[in-house]
């Protein structure tokens, strides 16, 4: 860590004056010392050695330290940024041919006021830079982490955040931590998933709904009600030891009006700022909304005040919209990623409101985190209603081609998919547009993405309405178990929200955020039920369907990165292949109340010469000789390779 070694003063504090003065030199050393700057906050507060990025800029914060007239340092200073608030420096150092090590930096106000720093760097993790990020290999489990499991209740309210625990509000802060998440992660590597998504777990000291942590007020501390940043740390050791991967939510757009350089900006080009509500009453000063329209950033003919609003106005009056265009905003947050990165041993990001950001600014930030670790992977929100808008931001979009434009985002979320199986399962008459014409639609598009295998496929999540509550499924086990079937066997990365995995309900539209970020039932001492352990009968049915097919899915590599062949559906039933050279396996969902007979002359290009197969949900084998009978509202997942090769899960 950084640590404020000394101030040190005139020759006249030094030790070689005489033994009789040294009481009043004593006084006089603590005199001048209190009249030199000092330091509040270093960020990075470390670096490594061997990075990529090897010229690190270091922000220096403290009251008036932009006043020295002189900065020595033992690294090479490459540049010295001060802006028009003198109580910041940035300082950028070469790190490159430095061994791992302490440094001095040394800042000179004036003959008789200087300050001493230590700046650390550390030695990087073995083969860090190669790190392997979360894959079509994965299965991810999302986790809202203050609604999962309470691990430790001495921190549930600490003294240095302003929100206390009161678990009798939707909105309020429950108590979930990450040992919580610690305590159960063989619950989640025994139900399948091989990677963990938790909401963002950094500090959000908002006085209210802070919960969701995605107005953040400190980028490089863990919220204390969550932990520290040394339990994050064992978070990760924990599950690679299971082999296992942790996804970070990244937040680039905006902090929270409680950030604490809010109060004291490094410069007023750090926030996009508007003057619609001078005077008025507002956490943070420049304030205007944004639009949300996200097809301003593609749009050919948008106007300009259309184009500034969207991208540049705030997402809420509470989260202050970044600049990224500014060189210290853009390089604070790929500094601040890659720390966390290397700090944690983090897999993988989601970044949140990826397509707010200013595109250009957004795709440096992504390309230099790529170039740090060539093989990680980041997954960008792009909640968008139309596959050619979600494909743009996908890295060498032939969509953003046409712009000249690429992301550099190796993956990006399906949501027209999600869209699709919101209402597509309760249809259960096939019209024109209606049933699973509307999931068969969604596949003919894949030709826009230019890397199909790398994008994030989802039921819900934690801004959605949850599939199992009302208005939608309505804890129908049988449509749950269509949609997990068409999640977890397409072409992506298959992604589930705590919860759905024992039928849990929530509806935002009528019941706000809170219901869809319910507790997990027996992640709380005291609770009633534990789902963890000894699940109801109702949960029990969804919980054992989804643990099947992820345990099936862990070990059938022709579901990672097979190629898909569908068939347009017939009376509201989908029918499709994942298949390569050496496997296949047939999928089938009737969405239709009652059963059908497939003539199965019309798949021989997926069946090929196969003769049977064996059904992995029932367990059942299956002859696929002339026609094949389905049951209404049923999923058949047929493994179509040689029965006899080696073991199976099922």
């Amino acid at each position: 860590m950084v640590r404020i070694i000394s101030v040190i003063v005139a020759l006249a504090c030094s030790s070689s004056f005489a033994f009789a003065k040294a009481e009043l030199e004593n006084t006089l050393c603590h005199t001048k010392a209190s009249l030199a700057p000092s330091i509040d906050r270093i960020e990075p507060p470390f670096w490594w050695v061997g990075m990529e990025h090897s010229q690190v800029e270091v922000m220096l914060y403290g009251e008036e330290i932009g006043l020295a007239a002189e900065i020595d340092s033992e690294l090479p200073i490459v540049k010295i940024r001060k802006t028009e608030n003198p109580n910041y420096i940035f300082l950028t150092l070469e790190t490159k041919q430095a061994t791992a090590g302490s440094f001095e930096i040394e800042l000179t106000f004036n003959p008789k006021k200087s300050l001493s720093i230590t700046y650390e760097l550390k030695e990087r993790t073995a083969n860090s830079k190669n790190r392997k990020g979360f894959d079509s290999s994965d299965a991810i489990y999302l986790v809202m982490p203050d609604r999962f499991a309470n691990g430790d209740l001495s921190n549930d309210s600490t003294d240095d955040t302003v929100e206390k625990a009161n678990r009798d509000f939707k909105g309020g802060r429950h108590g979930g931590d990450i040992q919580g998440i610690i305590n159960h992660l063989d619950y989640i590597d025994d139900l399948g998933a091989t990677a963990i998504w938790s909401t963002p777990l950094l500090e959000d000291n908002d006085a209210r709904y802070s919960y969701h942590t995605y107005a953040q007020s400190d980028l490089y501390k863990i919220d204390a009600r969550y932990g520290t940043n040394e339990d994050y740390k064992r978070l990760a050791n924990e599950m690679h030891k299971r082999d296992m991967k942790l996804i970070m939510d990244y937040v680039t757009n905006h902090w929270g009006a409680t950030h604490w350089m809010m109060q004291d900006l490094p410069t007023q080009t750090w926030l996009h700022q508007f003057d619609d509500h001078n005077g008025k009453d507002f956490p943070v000063a420049g304030y205007a909304n944004s639009s949300y329209r996200q097809t301003t950033q593609m749009d050919p003919n948008v106007s300009q005040i259309d184009d500034r609003y969207a991208e540049k106005g705030w997402f809420v009056s509470t989260m202050p919209d970044l600049n990224q265009s500014e060189p210290l905003v853009l390089n604070y947050l790929i500094q601040n990623a890659i720390w966390w990165i290397e700090y944690a041993g983090l897999d993988g990001f989601r970044v949140d409101t990826y397509s707010y950001n200013e595109k250009h600014a957004i795709a440096q930030w992504t390309k230099a985190i790529m170039k740090e670790y060539p093989n990680f992977n980041i997954v960008g929100e792009t909640w968008m209603y139309d596959q050619a808008q979600i494909a743009f931001w996908q890295k060498d979009s032939p969509v953003g081609a046409i712009q000249s434009y690429n992301s550099g985002l190796p993956s990006v979320m399906d949501f027209t998919l999600h869209d699709a199986i919101m209402k597509a399962f309760n249809e259960d008459e096939q019209q024109w547009d209606q049933g699973m014409i509307k999931v068969y639609e969604n596949f003919v598009n894949d030709f826009l993405y230019p890397d199909i295998d790398n994008i994030l496929v989802f039921a819900g999540n934690h801004d959605t309405n949850r599939i199992n509550g009302n208005g939608l499924y309505n804890g129908d086990l049988a449509k749950y178990k269509l949609a997990m079937t068409l999640v977890l066997t397409t072409r992506g990365i298959p992604q589930i929200y705590y919860g759905d995995e024992i039928g849990m309900a929530g509806n935002r539209d009528t019941d706000g955020d809170g219901d869809i970020r319910r507790d997990f039932p027996g992640g709380w001492n005291g609770d009633e039920i534990n789902a963890f352990t000894k699940p109801t009968d109702y949960q029990k049915g969804f919980q054992e369907f989804t643990k099947k097919l992820l345990n099936y899915r862990k070990n059938k590599e022709v579901i990672h990165n097979g190629k898909l062949l569908q068939y347009v559906p017939e009376n509201n039933c989908y029918v499709y292949f994942r298949y390569n050279d050496d496997s296949r396996v047939m999928v089938i969902m009737n969405n239709n109340p009652e059963e059908i007979t497939l003539d199965l002359k019309r798949f021989k290009e997926g069946i090929e010469n196969r003769k049977q197969g064996l059904d992995i949900i029932s367990g059942d084998k299956i002859k696929l000789d002339k026609t094949l009978k389905v049951s209404g509202k049923t999923s058949l997942i047929i493994d179509l390779d040689d029965l006899g090769s080696g073991p199976r899960w099922f």
